[in-house]
């Protein structure tokens, strides 16, 4: 794709001969139309008068196949803006589909983020109806005003005119329905928020009996996008009626001034009919134009709205070229906001952590550990400041490539549908049972999965519904472990661990140093430190302290020389001046 170009209108632009078709086809039907004027023409003005019979017949045949020929572009249209339509789809359907999770990434509300999905529904459905076909056939209007004026110009000037005040119909009309149709985008945006909400916290809302309360909370959104939605109809069934009735108008107008050129000899019987036919033909683009207005402003907003997120977020280009990370992960200067917020979690932090090497990331609440961590595994961008993998910064990394290298076990553990064969391989399509029984070993999982009804083929619920917190944390870490990657990022990784699954952890710990990968852990248990030997502690978004563990936390446990020593108790140290804070709970 050339540099500035729409993805949208490029995407567009490999239909190019599919579009020429298009306006060939649309011309050629514009004649075709025509027929069941010029047939009235000439039965009124030929036919009757000369009572032949072999000459009616031959028209009728005429006129029969021309239909046919009209009938058959008509599919042939339909089949053409159903292909583009599929073609667009194939085109950005993955590209959206990705800029849909890294726009979730951003802060956008739970509700929003499948609008993406949703715009490009909304365009290729546009493209498979019949609006297309109306607007393909509005440059062609000139020649059907030409051919009235050829009847007379008394007819040429009252289907103009006629024109016009449609046209003037549809530009109130889409002025008076855009503004309402954004406020009812955005009701529903908020509706579909309140209710992906509800459905995630549902144990929350039924344990604590907030139903009711929650329910309220919707209803309101729904009224106001109903309310927003009800503006719009009425606008839109106002114009149409008065589309409707201003198009029989002139029907008939045209109708009396056949008539009056009749009487007064200017014109033949046929054009009557003829000019009547022709008016309906003339103004039937305008009319399914107005018809599908709603659905071409809602195809023209999603158009909008589709282009500037795709240009907000280029796609990220595969450098394949770049070498295997195989020595350490530098952190220069490194400075994170979280999504949708200037305020800096992570302050200038700056580390080294070498193959082989495993650190844990210790502090507060709140003081930043898991900003950065996401950052480690490029969920956040930097604001500022660097992230290498030996040599190469992380930015030019594209996530599928960089994904190979990294495994991420968060906070919140969540399975996806499938099997645990698929969870645990990351939803590979040549995954090998060696490679995921593999991860699962490391991770000390194998055999709770041999347990399981039917092994690696259990079938998961969403979110791994059917396995209790601790299971999934431990084929969570399985994932994570897929594929030997060569930096392990680990999230409180024991918050839902027994002592068996604690030893598990140590020993996958212990098992991706001594392959010379790197581990860093968020820790506020003292059972996750087992298996590492750097330690960082950080408190407001800065690193307070970083070096070998037993150092760290000699300094972390040091009383201050006025206090006395804490005695039988060493599980929460006092915090002293120039002390580092932490806060690590032993596990029992």
């Amino acid at each position: 794709m050339k540099p500035n170009v729409p993805e949208l209108g490029a995407a567009l632009s490999t239909c190019r001969s599919a579009l020429v078709s298009l306006v060939v086809v649309s011309g050629l039907l514009s004649v075709l139309y025509l027929t069941a004027s010029f047939f009235m023409l000439v039965i009124s003005d030929r036919i009757l008068p000369s009572r032949s019979v072999p000459s009616l017949v031959g028209l009728v045949l005429l006129a029969l196949m021309l239909y046919g020929f009209q009938a058959a572009l008509e599919a042939l249209r339909g089949r053409i803006l159903t292909r583009i339509s599929a073609v667009l789809d194939d085109c950005l359907s993955q590209r959206v589909f990705h800029v849909m999770v890294r726009n979730t990434l951003s802060g956008t509300a739970p509700g929003a983020g499948h609008l993406p999905l949703r715009d490009l529904d909304q365009i290729r459905g546009f493209l498979g109806s019949s609006a297309p076909a109306a607007l393909c056939d509005l440059p062609w209007m000139p020649l059907y005003f030409g051919i009235c004026f050829l009847f007379h110009p008394l007819i040429g000037l009252a289907t103009v005119s006629g024109a016009l005040l449609l046209v003037g119909i549809t530009v109130i009309a889409d002025r008076l329905t855009r503004g309402p149709s954004k406020i009812a985008s955005e009701h529903g945006q908020r509706r579909s928020t309140i209710t992906d909400a509800g459905c995630r916290n549902a144990d929350v809302l039924i344990a604590m009996g907030m139903q009711d309360h929650f329910a309220g909370r919707w209803e309101d959104a729904n009224q106001n996008y109903l309310l927003a939605q009800q503006r719009v109809a009425d606008v839109a069934g106002s114009s149409s009626a008065v589309s409707k009735a201003a198009r029989m108008a002139l029907q008939s107008g045209v109708l009396a001034i056949g008539a009056y050129l009749v009487i007064y000899d200017k014109s033949s019987p046929g054009i009557i009919i003829a000019s009547s036919i022709l008016l309906g033909r003339a103004l039937a683009p305008l009319d399914a134009t107005i018809a599908n207005w709603k659905g071409v402003i809602a195809a023209q907003q999603s158009w909008t709205r589709l282009t500037a997120l795709l240009a907000k977020m280029p796609a990220a280009q595969h450098n394949g070229s770049l070498p295997v990370p195989m020595h350490l992960v530098k952190v220069e200067g490194l400075s994170v906001a979280p999504p949708g917020s200037t305020r800096l979690t992570v302050k200038d932090a700056s580390f080294t952590v070498k193959a082989g090497q495993a650190l844990a990331v210790t502090g507060p609440s709140g003081s930043g550990k898991s900003t950065l961590v996401r950052a480690l595994v490029g969920i956040l961008p930097a604001a500022r400041g660097s992230i290498r993998l030996d040599t190469v910064p992380m930015t030019q990394w594209a996530s599928t490539d960089l994904g190979r290298h990294i495994g991420y076990l968060p906070q919140e553990v969540s399975l996806f549908a499938g099997t645990v064969a698929q969870n645990i391989a990351r939803f590979t399509p040549d995954a090998t049972r060696a490679e995921i029984e593999a991860a699962a070993r490391q991770a000390g999982v194998h055999d709770l999965i041999q347990r399981l009804p039917e092994g690696y083929d259990t079938e998961l619920g969403e979110g791994g519904l059917g396995l209790s917190g601790g299971q999934r944390q431990r084929i969570g870490l399985a994932r994570a472990l897929y594929g030997s990657p060569f930096l392990l990022v680990l999230d409180e990784p024991n918050a839902s661990l027994d002592g068996d699954g604690d030893t598990a952890l140590t020993d996958a710990i212990l098992g991706a140093r001594a392959r010379g990968g790197i581990v860093i852990v968020v820790a506020h248990r003292m059972s996750a430190l087992a298996g590492v030997d750097l330690m960082l502690t950080m408190e407001a978004g800065e690193i307070q302290a970083f070096g070998p563990k037993d150092e760290v936390l000699r300094r972390i446990r040091r009383p201050a020389p006025s206090q006395p020593v804490p005695a039988q108790n060493d599980r929460a140290p006092a915090r002293t001046a120039g002390q580092v804070p932490m806060r690590i709970v032993e596990s029992a």
